[in-house]
């Protein structure tokens, strides 16, 4: 079973095209000047298990064409030998790229998608799938006490309740910064929703989002009435049964914009 085996994760959106190969497909002793002995790449060390190469989207068409020449012939050669070694994985890919933005030829090999795309999984955003939050949030406080060295740390429904609302536009990562932050600050047992700082890199936080909407609306409502007031030459009345309000709404929204 290859739940029993290894799994070997691998961010190949990092590895520079020197050490793409190296890190991949192993190497021999002196097969560059830093290869000092003989290495295992991931591909032999996932061997009857499992290999998950991580932002498969950011490799560059030269790794593209090696690893589809290896998943095509199920064998990898190590730099500086001309020996193929056989190996045997199951492949998890993953990308933060829409599948119609990766199948550009300019930028991704479509034979490649095909070979790795045979079951396609897409994971929604944070936000929409809140109850992921608290088992996120229970997961990453039970990491970063242990690693700041606090205990008996919790979270109040409120401030649960503020992360189910925030929209999290970082994702999974906004918010495991989010907690270790929290907990590295925390001088109780209970963290509370004051406590949770939203990240300003991403957005505005909600309550902020909301008043920018707010403004928003009321500068496309007033530029509207003022309009429509203009269309009928300055007859309230005829603005008012146009817009489909009485005379003292029309008056109270004027009032409004006026202050």
């Amino acid at each position: 079973m290859r739940n029993k085996q290894p799994f070997v994760r691998v961010d190949v959106g990092a590895l520079t095209e020197t050490l793409f190969e190296s890190e991949l497909f192993g190497h021999k002793k002196g097969a560059y000047t830093d290869a000092k002995e003989d290495r295992t790449g991931r591909f032999e060390a996932a061997n009857r298990g499992t290999l998950f190469l991580d932002e498969i989207g950011n490799i560059s068409l030269q790794q593209q064409s090696k690893l589809l020449t290896v998943l095509q012939n199920r064998q990898i050669t190590r730099l500086g030998s001309n020996e193929l070694i056989p190996v045997d994985i199951r492949l998890i890919c993953a990308t933060n790229l829409p599948l119609s933005e990766l199948a550009n030829e300019s930028l991704f090999r479509k034979d490649l998608i095909y070979r790795i795309n045979t079951v396609e999984i897409i994971v929604p955003p944070l936000r929409k799938r809140k109850d992921d939050i608290v088992l996120l949030t229970e997961y990453f406080v039970n990491i970063y006490t242990e690693k700041y060295f606090k205990t008996n740390i919790s979270f109040s429904a409120a401030a649960i309740q503020k992360l189910k609302r925030y929209h999290f536009p970082g994702n999974v990562r906004e918010l495991q910064y989010i907690i270790e932050r929290v907990i590295i600050m925390a001088e109780g047992h209970i963290i509370e929703p004051e406590d949770l700082i939203f990240s300003p890199i991403e957005s505005p936080n909600q309550d902020g989002i909301e008043e920018i909407r707010e403004t928003k609306l009321s500068a496309v409502e007033k530029s509207t009435i003022l309009k429509v007031i203009d269309k009928n030459s300055g007859n309230i009345t005829k603005a008012a049964k146009e817009l489909g309000l009485t005379r003292t709404a029309l008056y109270r929204r004027l009032n409004k914009y006026e202050n």
